[in-house]
């Protein structure tokens, strides 16, 4: 039988298996393939075998035997397995909406794996699915085979971790630049995907709206081996803004806001990942966070009204207020003019 074949034939014995299979056990298992040659070209084709498996993530180790059971291999099924998730029937069907939503519109990566795990929803929510299906409309410029083709090769990308190859076009600029990425991570916001790899071009990690890519190439070389390290303390969300503040304008900063009234309880939902505590003396709640365009977050924060009020640094202080007189005076009453008779 062929090597992929042999794979699949092994993991099915060992999953199956409720004790240790021995090396002669396995020999007799599968007699064509290490039982028709020497002892040590059939030991060195089952160490390959055993070699990738273990990269794919097959647990696969071999103990020596006590009173209770003999030596061999044997899989960890715990770390083979996932747990359980205790999902109620209910929130099934909110993830089985939202996958859905995600599905049918147009543009999604990894769209067989989650056709794989609605299908097993499906069979474990029955009846408490919600109907009708719904969708997720992601925009115009996020339609078309084109995009979801580019993200399902992203997708594959990230996963093995190999560079490639790319034509982008930048709003910044009128031709088309020519650039190798490493691709670290794929995001979704506010309806558009974008990439962030580390950029050989510009020497550093970048960020890449997806419906910009013109031509794509994903290095074909060496499949299992991968290309690139990501980064143990990489964060799409360092590169991604999901909110005005966090666009990457200006360096860092720690704004803290006092949120009083109607705006207490929706703090968490307002300011999502910033540090949340009570004010002293019951003056409503502190909000905490990080900031890189203070102009994005002192427009939100007067939207918000009187309830939302800044109160650190000083900068953020001066710059709210004057920003506060430029509206009043924009918006304020204007002074009479006498009327003119003819």
């Amino acid at each position: 039988m062929d090597r992929t074949e042999r794979l699949l034939d092994l993991v099915a014995l060992f999953l199956d298996a409720r004790e240790p299979i021995s090396w002669a056990e396995l020999r007799e298992h599968f007699p064509q393939d290490y039982r028709g040659t020497s002892d040590d070209a059939a030991e060195r084709k089952f160490e390959r075998d055993k070699a990738e498996l273990l990269e794919l993530g097959f647990p696969l180790s071999y103990i020596q035997g006590d009173d209770e059971r003999k030596d061999g291999y044997i899989v960890d099924r715990d770390a083979y397995y996932l747990p359980e998730v205790d999902l109620t029937k209910e929130e099934l069907a909110v993830l089985y909406a939202a996958g859905s939503a995600a599905l049918t519109s147009g543009a999604f990566p990894g769209r067989d794996d989650l056709s794989h795990a609605l299908r097993k929803i499906g069979f474990f929510a029955g009846d408490a699915l919600p109907t009708p299906r719904v969708r997720m409309e992601l925009g115009v410029e996020q339609d078309g085979p084109r995009l979801a083709a580019y993200l399902e090769q992203l997708w594959s990308a990230c996963a093995a971790r190999k560079w490639v190859q790319m034509t982008y076009g930048s709003p910044k600029r009128l031709d088309l630049s020519e650039r190798r990425v490493e691709p670290y991570g794929l995001a979704l916001r506010r309806g558009i995907w974008t990439l962030v790899g580390y950029c050989h071009l510009r020497q550093g990690i970048r960020t890449f709206h997806v419906h910009r890519i013109r031509t794509l190439k994903v290095n074909t070389s060496r499949p299992r081996t991968p290309d690139f390290e990501v980064p143990a303390n990489f964060s799409a969300d360092d590169y991604v803004a999901s909110y005005p503040w966090q666009h990457r304008f200006h360096e860092r900063m720690e704004v803290r806001l006092r949120l009083t009234g109607e705006l207490v309880p929706r703090a968490a939902s307002l300011f999502p990942g910033a540090h949340v505590t009570p004010a002293p003396e019951g003056q409503g709640t502190l909000v905490t966070l990080p900031v890189t365009f203070l102009d994005g977050l002192l427009r939100f924060c007067l939207q918000l009204g009187p309830d939302c009020h800044v109160e650190a640094p000083d900068k953020a202080r001066e710059d709210v207020a004057a920003m506060a007189r430029r509206i009043l005076e924009k918006h304020g009453e204007k002074p009479a003019t006498p009327e003119v008779r003819a």
